[in-house]
């Protein structure tokens, strides 16, 4: 029965978005306003219909209904309470009802805001969002169905992946599907925008927090899968340029571009052809992403022609670029911008030539991670593009990008001067150069570590000194410390809050440099007893113990970590046996430091317990990473927060 109530509910719900869709044209082509009521009934529908979807799909689960296929194939009787409910989004099926049901929250929450403010650009907004749902319903409908029966019944489930029964599978799809969806918002209004011929200011003006919002869910979401990665997968680092990861890079690093770029249109009314396709390619890209991620692409350019999904994401992938292009074709002589580039030298060719390498670096992802699959398809050979080529071409880009990133914000408008170029960054720039010096003396000989150690010291002094500057402005207008201190938060909350999240960067930057160049690792194999060394910690092999847990078999090894005279720690590495894998899964055992971490793996062992083979490392400043996503979380929250200055 949950399968038939799941399987109408997807079918009614996609009717009810193409209707609504429709319904939304012809209620603002006729002037008919019941025609627009309807199509925002179907929005709410649309809602209740994917979250009955959602209760159905969960009670499957927790019931362990097997006969639905997807709760057989992503489930077994073993599988802990919290991972029946997480094993909703572990896969396709499930991970498309995830996509459809944000976007429908994006969708009712855009009803309510706007259906009163924005008479003329709300009822395309609403049309185009509920296309955009009415093509997700259409897969959950044919290419992958959730609610598929499966028969014969089989007496237990495969089981979830065990590599996601883990506490970052909570949070990491949320996240990551959150930013995703919600960069629907603004494409939907810049088609609106172009529809109706207001390409102003207008629909950034109102977009701003929901593309903020996105961003801030999209990086959270990246830095939610490198801590996933870092302590489930066993390999101790936290990027590998995997396609998966890439799929959600690229949407970022446009997503990046085009809200540094908005700034110059506010300002100066330029670059709106520019914005308009920036956000076009940031709505295309998260399609990719999921394309790519969930057609089967990636495990082999023939696995695409098993199922019908990828042909689905394509078509819509074309047919949604194809009609956002043609708009913005149709209305360029509506897009010429009303200012001009005045110098080289000035705040809008610093933000353009970021956007510039925002997209070089877009462009090297996109080409590392399809060029596997076009060599496969072409010629019948699977290349790979490893970490080398990404780090060989986007290394230089990311570090110009932190030279940008503390020279835009400080730079003058329309055409900068010796002294404002001396008043701004001469200081910044000769603590840099102390910085790097500083770290050569202490032994620091790679080139790239020191030279993005500078630009974050250079970066940080920029942001320091404009925002002294600010507040001794106000401390001279009458302002106490305090008044002057917080106060110049909330009331210029978005600039500020965009110095915080550059703040937020800055500290990953320096994780990411400090992990590079310390990290050190040695791999042994201990006879009980013995103990291994690496920078000034010792770990001692104690022994095995084996247990079976609820849908695997455990090998735990117990070793004894000391740090010179400190006292002691036990670690429990370990490696899961499952019944639906072939290999064994390792468990990481770890201690977090404020500057270095250590990291063991339990790999081969003898069966009788007496030997056992580890890999023991020593990351340093990868904590960096996870307090600068606190930093960025804080500056994203300020940047969202209503405008507070007083209009001039």
């Amino acid at each position: 029965m949950i399968a038939e109530l799941g399987y109408a509910a997807t079918v009614v719900g996609f009717v009810l978005a193409l209707y609504g869709a429709i319904a939304g044209v012809i209620g603002v082509r006729t002037g008919r306003a019941d025609w627009l009521r309807t199509g925002e009934r179907a929005a709410v529908g649309i809602w209740i219909l994917i979250t009955a979807c959602i209760a159905l799909m969960l009670y499957a689960f927790l019931t362990f209904d097997f006969s639905v296929r997807y709760v057989a194939m992503n489930t077994n009787r073993g599988t802990p309470f919290y991972y029946r409910i997480t094993a909703l989004w572990g896969a396709l099926e499930g991970s498309i009802v995830l996509w459809a049901w944000m976007l429908s929250i994006y969708t009712l929450i855009v009803v309510v805001r706007y259906r009163r403010r924005q008479p003329e650009l709300y009822p395309w907004v609403l049309s185009v969002m509920l296309g955009i749902l009415a093509f997700f319903l259409l897969v959950m409908s044919i290419p992958a169905p959730p609610f598929q029966r499966l028969s014969p019944i089989p007496p237990d489930g495969r089981g979830l992946n065990p590599l996601l029964e883990d506490s970052g599978m909570i949070t990491h799809p949320v996240a990551l599907y959150l930013g995703f969806t919600g960069f629907s918002v603004p494409f939907a209004f810049a088609m609106a925008a172009l529809i109706v011929g207001r390409t102003g200011d207008e629909w950034i003006t109102i977009t701003r927090r929901w593309t903020i919002v996105a961003w801030y869910f999209l990086s959270l979401g990246l830095l939610i899968g490198g801590w996933w990665s870092y302590h489930v997968l066993g390999w101790g680092g936290y990027w590998a340029w995997d396609p998966v990861e890439n799929a959600a890079f690229m949407p970022w690093l446009t997503g990046t571009a085009f809200l540094h770029s908005v700034m110059i249109q506010e300002r100066r009314r330029m670059l709106k052809l520019w914005n308009l396709t920036l956000i076009i390619l940031t709505f295309g890209l998260t399609l990719f992403g999921t394309f790519l991620t969930r057609s089967g692409i990636i495990g082999s350019v023939h696995s695409f022609t098993q199922g019908s999904i990828g042909v689905f994401f394509l078509a819509f992938l074309a047919l949604a670029l194809l009609g956002a292009f043609s708009l913005l074709a149709w209305r360029t002589d509506h897009l010429r911008g009303q200012g001009e580039l005045d110098s080289a030298i000035s705040r809008e060719s610093i933000f353009l030539l970021n956007n510039l390498f925002l997209l070089a670096a877009t462009f090297t992802v996109f080409f590392g991670t399809v060029f596997p699959l076009l060599s496969e398809a072409a010629r019948g050979v699977k290349v790979s593009v490893g970490a080398p080529f990404f780090n060989l071409v986007n290394i230089p880009i990311f570090l110009a990008l932190l030279f940008l990133m503390g020279v835009g914000p400080l730079i003058a408008w329309r055409r900068a001067s010796a002294e404002n170029l001396k008043r701004n960054f001469l200081k910044p720039v000769l603590a840099g150069i102390v910085a790097a010096a500083v770290l050569r003396l202490f032994g620091v000989g790679n080139v790239l570590v020191l030279t993005a150690m500078a630009l974050v010291v250079f970066v940080a002094g920029t942001i320091t000194l404009d925002y002294v500057r600010a507040v001794r402005a106000r401390r001279r207008s009458g302002d106490g410390w305090g008044a002057a201190t917080w106060g110049l938060l909330l009331r210029q909350n978005r600039r500020y809050g965009g110095f915080v999240v550059h703040l937020g960067i800055l500290v990953i930057a320096l994780g990411v440099a400090g992990s590079q160049a310390w990290s050190v690792q040695t791999e042994t194999t201990l006879e009980k007893g013995q103990s291994v060394e690496l920078a000034g910690y010792r770990v001692r092999f104690d022994g095995l113990s084996a247990a079976e847990e609820s849908n695997h078999f455990k090998v735990t090894g117990a070793f004894t970590m000391t740090a010179g005279r400190s006292s002691s720690a036990e670690l429990r590495p370990a490696r899961k046996f499952y019944p639906q894998e072939q290999t064994p899964i390792a468990a990481v055992d770890y201690r977090l430091g404020w500057v270095e971490d250590v990291y063991l793996v339990l790999g081969d062992f003898a069966r009788d317990g007496s030997q056992a083979t580890v890999k023991l490392q020593v990351n340093r400043l990868v904590s960096w990473l996870w307090i600068g996503g606190l930093v960025l979380t804080l500056g994203a929250a300020l940047a969202i927060l209503p405008d507070h200055r007083k209009p001039a």
